[in-house]
């Protein structure tokens, strides 16, 4: 399959520049990969659409304030973008300079200096006054994705964080997570529906597109990711009985697959991830998927219509459009089941 297979139109005006006033004020899109034809619902109804026994998984990555303005010493501005904090003082970065940097170089910031110690590939490795979570914790502002076009402020500090924010490393939002609130979160428990944990830290890499037309030819960045023993022994028991392993969000479905590949089966695993899941792949892990609306020609839509289907993806992301549905990070949800022969 080619890029361009994945583009769709968005109106500007359906990109959400703001959180709603209410994590579950949010609107869902049903869609069943297998009928086709998807229906209006509110994330609020969720309960009703899934059934006992039933387990969510949540990705419970803390986002770090990733963004950092810093000096050369010519004067010219510099953006540094947390990848992935290393061991000690060490982190890979992206940048964005009005010319290129050079290896050596010491670029100053409000928290002190940063050396560029080496090239990786399309990123930095910089040496940092002190250790990069705690650096960019107190120096760092909160990374709204490129499409939001204003200023962080004090609000995003929490609306751009889950309720499950536990383990810091994320340099962009699970969003799909970012609509469940304490009333959602009790009604859902109240319904039977069970719950579990995994970490994958989503990089900046997650906004990068596709270059090349052919997917064959595009490399995938890497993430870390952890899916713990407690959290495969209830996806196992939960598949004993009979129950549903839904990911909320491109991110569990994410690890959860790559654990399944790596071991064979749904057990406890870690380690950094370069899986490219398009339309062909078949799913072991996953048997349903909340998620937010992707960006044209994106891997996350990929996963999306690899899962659903690539035609009633589409058709479901212009009923969106019809129908005003917000999109991207601070936009509403879909409730996803697959296609006919997406599940191995």
């Amino acid at each position: 399959m080619r890029r361009s297979d994945f583009d769709y139109a968005l109106p500007a005006e359906l990109i959400a520049q703001e959180p709603l006033a209410r994590r579950s004020a949010s609107r869902l899109l049903l869609l069943d990969g297998a009928v086709g034809a998807p229906a209006d619902h509110e994330i609020a109804s969720l309960p009703e659409l899934l059934r006992p026994g039933d387990l969510l998984v949540f990705n419970d990555t803390r986002v770090l304030p990733a963004r950092l303005a810093a000096r050369r010493s010519s004067g010219g501005r510099v953006e540094v973008f947390l990848e992935r904090a290393l061991g000690g003082h060490a982190a890979l970065v992206q940048t964005r300079a009005s010319n290129a940097l050079r290896e050596g170089e010491r670029l100053d910031s409000d928290g002190g200096p940063l050396r560029l110690t080496a090239r990786r590939e399309d990123l930095w490795e910089v040496a940092l006054p002190g250790p990069a979570v705690e650096f960019f914790e107190r120096w760092g502002s909160v990374p709204l994705p490129p499409y939001i076009d204003r200023a962080p402020d004090a609000r995003d500090r929490e609306r751009y964080q889950s309720l499950f924010a536990r383990v810091p490393g994320a340099v962009a939002a699970p969003t799909a997570s970012l609509h469940f609130d304490a009333a959602l979160l009790a009604a859902l428990a109240a319904r039977g529906v069970l719950r579990a944990e995994l970490t994958l830290h989503v990089g900046a890499g997650t906004f990068h597109p596709v270059r090349s037309e052919s997917l064959e030819e595009h490399r995938m960045h890497a993430e870390w990711y952890e899916v713990p023993a407690a959290t495969a022994s209830a996806i196992a028991a939960v598949r004993a009985a009979g129950g549903r392993v839904v990911a909320v969000g491109t991110t569990v479905a994410r690890a959860l697959e790559a654990a399944a590949a790596a071991g064979g089966s749904m057990g406890a695993g870690h380690g950094e991830t370069r899986l490219f899941i398009t339309p062909g792949y078949r799913f072991l892990a996953i048997d349903g998927l909340v998620t937010n609306f992707h960006l044209p020609k994106s891997t996350l839509l990929m996963l999306v219509a690899a899962f659903a289907g690539r035609e009633a993806v589409l058709a479901a992301y212009r009923h969106a459009i019809a129908h005003r549905y917000r999109f991207f990070s601070y936009g509403d949800a879909m409730l996803v089941w697959p296609a006919n022969g997406a599940r191995a």
